[in-house]
């Protein structure tokens, strides 16, 4: 039994997105899946607002 709970904010995304997606799902705890997957949807909430900010600014250019 895994003692030691996953702290998804230290982790890369690649390393989430593997969690959340392969057979290790069976090695977290409802809990610790939930968390991964809240904090990919927080990153990828944050790269679509970097990328319409740099859509913003390219607009601007024209």
């Amino acid at each position: 039994m895994n003692t030691e709970r996953i702290n998804p904010q230290e982790l890369c995304s690649r390393k989430l997105w593997q969690l959340a997606d392969t057979g290790c799902r069976d090695e977290l705890s409802a809990d610790e899946l939930s968390e991964i997957i809240d904090e990919l949807a927080k990153r990828c909430h944050d790269l679509n607002k970097l990328q319409e900010i740099d859509q913003l600014k390219n607009a601007r250019r024209d």
